[in-house]
This record gives structure tokens, C-alpha cells and sequence, in this order.
């Protein structure tokens, strides 16, 4: 793997353009697949409610299936929708053989108990990666449905040829969809990997003195902005997870999405830093489509 340029001249990782690539890889194996006469892979989605975000992102899901060749489908629901028949939706599609792979967005309404329906999902129809049983075998070093986010930070680390073997990496956020699981990854004896992790979160104490020692810092707590060009360290990796929706006057929705990193600030100081939007936002999908994929050829379980 290459060594990362010099700070001045920081270079962005396109998510964006990564993610296409890997969609081109699915598509021309999906159509390998229906000229042999196999199944094409099949990915649903749940949604519960009208959070805009879901929304677009559940949108943007259906969307990508149909670029890559797979079969879709959305089913959508009030947020009035009981735990009890969210639970029976979910047992339905863990039984419809012609589902390979299903998520149910999140976040969901509090009345749901999220880890509830997490677990009621089939390991092996869990294309999100977020059940107990694949995070366990993730940890194990088993084969896995991986997060997918997590699993398409590492890609882009990869597709970048980026060193991690012995760096330092610092996560800020230690969620159970991003921050932990990227921590546990590129934590791991593989390639990326053999980064030496700190995990950091709302408890940490003198945090900008823990950021300023990485080579590799992921920004993933959802705080637009947070982090600034004092706490990061000259020619660093910057990864930023973060897409939340800010008000913004000047664009036609009245809103833009701002990343967990004051980019024009420290994207001078970087030397390749993920751009928002179209940095790790884009590879989610990617990696949600891969996982699917990965289901339908029965990969990680055996079908």
C-alpha cells in the first residue's frame, strides 16, 4: 500500500466514484447470473414513517438496485405501526424465500424497541449487518454480514491503497452501527487492518490531544463541524462519517448535509480526507448492495 502525499496536497476520497465501481463489479455479476439462469438477488427495505433523511436514503437504496440488476422492494408504514405488527412484517420476510436480503430503517419511533427488531431478523437475511450474530462473528473473525458502513470505510481505504499496517487510528464515536465496529475492523490481522485503535467518546477527557496522534482519524458522532484543524495531525487521514441535515437558506431544499469535520479547515491539513456529501455516504449503499449479493450466493451461510 502507498504512503500518503504530502499535507499540502491533500487528495479527496471520492466515495462517490468508488461506490459506481463497485456497483459496475455487481452488475456485471448479476447479469453473469440471469444468463446462467440463476436467481437475481432480491433486497427489501422497511420504513417506518416520513424522517426525511430515511426517506432519501431508502430512496436512494431502491434506486441503486435497480442500477445494478437486483430485484426491490419498499414497504412503508405510518409511525403509528405497533411493535407487535412491525415484529410480524419482519418474521414474514425472514420466511419469503424469495427475499435474499432485508433491512428496516432506522431510526425507528420510540414506542419500537429497535434491538428487538434488530434481533428478530434473520443473521442471514441481516444485509445491514447489525444483528448480534453477525457483530459476534465479526469479532470472532468469522465469515460475516458486515456493517455497512463500517465495511465501506475499510474499502475505501483499500481502493485508495492507503497504509494502515502499524498506524494509529482514533475513532470518535463509538455507536454500534459505526464507531465500534470500524474500531473492531481495522483493529484486525487483515489488509486493511493491524492499525493500532483508540476508541474515543463523550467520556473521553483531553480529546484533542488523543486526535492530534492519528494517522488515521474517523469522524462518526453526528456533531456538524466538530471536529477542527487543532485537533487533527499534519498529512492525516480524515475520514468524516457525518451527514447531518443543517438549515441552509441558500439551497433549493432549505437544507444541506454538513459532515462530523470543519473540511475547509482541515482538509488543508489532511493529506486525503472523505468529502460530505459523497464520501462514505455512498459507499453504504454500495456495501448494503455487495451484502446482498453476498446472501443471494449463499457466501457467509450456506442457503
Amino acid at each position: 500500500m502507498t504512503t500518503a502525499p504530502d499535507a499540502t496536497t491533500y487528495r479527496l476520497i471520492d466515495g462517490k466514484q468508488t461506490a459506481e465501481a463497485i456497483k459496475e463489479e455487481i452488475a456485471a455479476e448479476v447479469a453473469e447470473r440471469k444468463a446462467a439462469g440463476q436467481k437475481v438477488p432480491h433486497l427489501a427495505a422497511i420504513l417506518v414513517g416520513h424522517d426525511g433523511g430515511s426517506e432519501t436514503y431508502v430512496r436512494n437504496k431502491v434506486l441503486a438496485c435497480e442500477r445494478v440488476g437486483f430485484e426491490s422492494t419498499m414497504l412503508r408504514y405510518e409511525d403509528t405501526i405497533t411493535e407487535a405488527e412491525l415484529l410480524a412484517k419482519v418474521a414474514e420476510l425472514n420466511q419469503d424465500d424469495n427475499i435474499d436480503g432485508f433491512i428496516v430503517q432506522l431510526p425507528l419511533p420510540r414506542h419500537i424497541d429497535t434491538n428487538k427488531v434488530i434481533e428478530a431478523l434473520r443473521p442471514e437475511k441481516d444485509v445491514d449487518g447489525f444483528h448480534p450474530m453477525n457483530i459476534g462473528r465479526m469479532v470472532a473473525g468469522l465469515p460475516a454480514l458486515l456493517p455497512a458502513t463500517p465495511s465501506g470505510i475499510v474499502e475505501l481505504l483499500r481502493r485508495y491503497e492507503l497504509t494502515t499496517d502499524g498506524k494509529h487510528c482514533v475513532v470518535i464515536g463509538r455507536s454500534n452501527i459505526v464507531g465500534t465496529p470500524v474500531s473492531i475492523l481495522l483493529a484486525k490481522n487483515l489488509e486493511p487492518g493491524n492499525c493500532t485503535v483508540t476508541l474515543c467518546h463523550s467520556r473521553t477527557q483531553d480529546l484533542a490531544d488523543i486526535t492530534r496522534t492519528a494517522d488515521i482519524l474517523v469522524a462518526a458522532l453526528g456533531r456538524p463541524g466538530f471536529v477542527t484543524a487543532d485537533m487533527v495531525k499534519p498529512g492525516a487521514v480524515v475520514i468524516d462519517v457525518g451527514t447531518t441535515r443543517v438549515d441552509d437558506p441558500a439551497k433549493k431544499s432549505g437544507w444541506a448535509l454538513k459532515g462530523d469535520v470543519s473540511f475547509e479547515e482541515v482538509a488543508p491539513k489532511a493529506s486525503y480526507i472523505t468529502p460530505v456529501p459523497g464520501g462514505v455516504g455512498p459507499m453504504t449503499i454500495a456495501m448494503l448492495l455487495l451484502n446482498t449479493l453476498r446472501t443471494a450466493k449463499g457466501e457467509v451461510y450456506p442457503r
